[in-house]
């Protein structure tokens, strides 16, 4: 069956969006306006809120919002918001928090918190005369001249902090930036950055036009190709980190030592091995992700930044790092984040609001931190289990779940397994052949008829 284009899909009502779909791509499976609305919210205006939030809604798409406990963070103790619908990852950071909870607990420190934006223009002139007119007389009407979008910013503290003229020629023939650094305080600072390159890039090429240094040629040349923020911000990071001596991380029947050592060398393989270092940046994501989107901020430009900068010495390494120095071991990471806690969802979605109620209404540069203790009570859980029990014992028991749920187990048969499992590892095939047993069937399939 091919399917019709649609015009004026966006003017539709929520309905007629549904039955146009339900109509050209699920064979007209009404069963699906059931699925829809089973997740619109009851309280009409709360819907209507949610609806706004982004463009062509049809239904509100649910994640699991969860809470990690116990996590000593700067001598206070939290709970941490986290939105993931992946099993374990709630349970391994709170496994962590519990761990380091009486071994000094987490440390964070924002080591710099400015942002990126730049004006991308092509110029074909002299580049000295370009970089003169802009020492001289640019770079100060470019601040003169956005003061009445700063204005609100410098009041915070925050701004402007530096502008550059950087020549990108010997990449690309005439190419050129102009690189803003900002401090935007609680806020993320998209909508300000990009509304002061907008009007970086006019006071430049009115700038241009105005200076009679400058050949006519020279003028028509320079053409502004965009202006945007970079959602890459290697300066502005926070460090989060544990230590503790050595002897206290005895780990069962391993030695403290013997921890220690394997501990390090999978860190360390993380350093050196990019195939590695992916799943075990991957991982630390899991937790920082999960504070990120139950705080109403973006984590797809989280995750951007963090794999940008774990690629930034040349080669894909480990976001986190550990060494042992004079019986201590620390273990640390370095997490470059723009998070705000002003602006977007953070005063709309009810639970985001919530979220940050939790954390005690945290600023920007906090809520920096707990992402980072995030990631790295994650990482430390997924490496501790690693080199001792191995990653897939905690986790399968974690899936358990979610296996017994499309199986449709009744919540007698779900407690079965709780306690089958208690002294054994979960497989899917293990699962799968005790549920058939359990229910008196040679397969699946067999149930499905039933």
């Amino acid at each position: 069956m091919k399917h019709q284009a649609v015009e004026g899909f966006s003017k539709l009502s929520k309905e007629g969006k549904i039955e146009w779909v339900i109509n050209e791509y699920l064979n007209g499976d009404t069963s699906t306006i059931k699925i829809l609305k089973q997740y619109w919210n009851d309280d009409a205006d709360l819907q209507k809120l949610h609806d706004e939030f982004s463009e062509n809604t049809v239904s509100n798409f649910y994640m699991p919002f969860g809470l990690a406990p116990n996590f000593l963070i700067n001598n206070e103790l939290y709970a941490i918001p986290m939105a993931v619908e992946e099993s374990s990852v709630v349970a391994a950071a709170s496994k962590a928090a519990k761990f380091w909870q009486t071994r000094g607990g987490f440390k964070t420190t924002i080591l710099s918190t400015t942002k990126l934006g730049h004006v991308h223009f092509m110029y074909e002139g002299d580049f000295e005369k370009l970089n003169t007119a802009f020492e001289n007389t640019i770079k100060a009407k470019l601040v003169e001249e956005t003061n009445d979008i700063t204005k609100n910013m410098r009041a915070r503290n925050g701004g402007i902090l530096n502008l550059e003229l950087i020549n990108k020629t010997a990449d690309l023939a005439n190419y050129y930036q102009i690189k803003g650094s900002f401090e935007t305080v609680d806020s993320m600072g998209a909508n300000f950055i990009n509304s002061c390159l907008e009007q970086f890039a006019k006071t430049l090429k009115n700038e241009i036009d105005a200076d009679d240094n400058f050949t006519q040629e020279e003028k028509d040349s320079l053409q502004i190709v965009m202006c945007i923020l970079s959602n890459y911000t290697p300066d502005c990071i926070v460090r989060a980190e544990v230590s503790c001596p050595i002897e206290q991380l005895a780990e069962g029947e391993i030695t403290a030592e013997e921890f220690v050592e394997k501990f390090s060398r999978a860190v360390r393989i993380a350093e050196i091995e990019p195939y590695r270092a992916t799943t075990h940046n991957k991982g630390i994501m899991n937790g920082v992700d999960s504070v990120v989107i139950a705080t109403g901020n973006d984590f797809r430009a989280v995750e951007a930044c963090a794999h940008t900068y774990a690629a930034k010495d040349g080669q894909y390494s480990s976001l986190t790092h550990c060494e042992v120095k004079d019986g201590i071991f620390r273990f640390w990471i370095d997490l470059p984040t723009a998070l705000g806690t002003i602006g977007g969802l953070t005063a709309l979605h009810p639970l985001v609001k919530l979220a940050l109620g939790i954390l005690g209404k945290p600023n920007s540069k906090e809520l920096m931190g707990f992402a980072a203790v995030a990631g790295l009570a994650q990482n430390f859980a997924a490496l501790r289990s690693l080199v001792t029990t191995g990653i897939q014992k905690g986790h399968m028991k974690m899936h358990l779940m979610n296996i017994l749920n499309q199986l449709e187990a009744t919540e007698e048969e779900k407690q079965f397994f709780v306690n089958y499992f208690k002294d054994k590892t979960v497989t899917h095939h293990t699962v799968i052949d005790e549920f058939c047993r359990l229910r008196g069937v040679t397969s699946v399939e067999e149930i499905k008829k039933n």
